[in-house]
């Protein structure tokens, strides 16, 4: 028996040999998993762009249509290469006083120690179109107002500076997170900063041209194509799937279900709230008010979706 023991010690050192063998091939799994995860999310985030142009295009006269194509395409091309280059650094990098960070720049942070780490690349992506929501948001508010090339320097100051500034106060453990603020999928970090980089556009820029008689009354610019509106609202939707849920960065994260069920909810009630609304005021539901309640829904539930029950994201 006593001759046995170095056989079954063998025996059980093997077992566990393989044991851990088994623990880090799933554990590599899941983190592939996760990685093709964030990668689809970031896609569907990507298609937003395709939703942002369409709507604005819609509510839009047809003569500028071009234009709203063009600002689109650029905000984004451009605004991305300041990212890349800078606005990720300055919101995940080192944090100085909690303000802003002072590494990661120039893609630094992947390509250091001769190594490169494939997750990182999936992170960036997955932050570089979050970046590209927020300059595309204050499209729709220059529209039709503003010359292409003082575009070109907006989307590249609010890409670089602007957000990824803010972004470092909540997300990128600044002075904001440290006390306490949650914003799950950035009902502040994207959507305030695009709200408050619109109003101060439009301050600036004055009323589309053709808005105000010279009397001081209002003239109705009606949008030149509703249904493409339309399906651009949409579109933005089925994005919100994965700006939402994207944003657990975990294919196994079961919150991903939650997150889901709200992100519907929240913009089939600014749907129902909007036509309520317009046509308790105006005797018949309006087709564009209630487009944009359906994005006025997704937008309030952004911040919380994660930890609020249905009830509360369709209040």
């Amino acid at each position: 028996m006593i001759g046995l023991l170095p056989l079954a010690g063998g025996g059980w050192a093997a077992e566990s040999e393989e044991g851990g063998k088994a623990i880090k091939a799933l554990s590599e799994h899941a983190a592939s998993m996760d990685m093709v995860w964030t990668l689809v999310a970031s896609f569907l985030i990507f298609l937003m762009q395709a939703g942002f142009t369409l709507v604005e295009v819609g509510f839009t006269r047809a003569k500028n249509a071009g234009n709203v194509v063009m600002k689109n395409m650029i905000d984004f091309a451009l605004g991305s290469i300041g990212y890349f280059l800078v606005g990720y650094g300055l919101m995940f990098g080192a944090s100085a006083a909690g303000l802003f960070g002072t590494s990661d720049f120039f893609l630094s942070h992947i390509t250091s120690g001769g190594k490169v780490d494939n997750w990182k690349f999936a992170n960036l992506m997955f932050q570089v179109v979050f970046a590209a929501t927020a300059a595309t948001i204050v499209s729709g508010a220059m529209t039709e107002r503003a010359k292409f090339i003082g575009y070109l320097f907006y989307s590249l100051l609010i890409s670089t500076l602007i957000y990824p500034v803010v972004g470092h106060w909540i997300w990128g453990g600044g002075w904001l997170a440290r006390r306490g603020m949650i914003d799950f999928s950035g009902s502040t970090v994207v959507h305030s900063v695009g709200g408050w980089v619109s109003l101060a556009g439009v301050l600036v820029l004055g009323p589309r041209l053709g808005r105000y008689n010279r009397d001081g009354s209002v003239n109705l610019i009606p949008g030149h194509n509703i249904p493409l509106a339309a399906l651009g609202v949409f579109i933005l939707w089925f994005g919100w799937f994965g700006f939402n849920s994207g944003n657990t960065l975990s294919a196994t994260n079961p919150s991903i279900a939650l997150i889901a069920v709200n992100t519907i909810l929240a913009g089939a009630s600014g749907a129902l709230c909007a036509m309520a609304v317009t046509w308790a005021l105006r005797g018949k539901p309006d087709v564009s008010l209630t487009l944009n309640g359906i994005l006025s829904g997704l937008v309030s539930c952004t911040g919380g979706v994660a930890v609020v029950s249905p009830f509360s994201a369709a209040a």
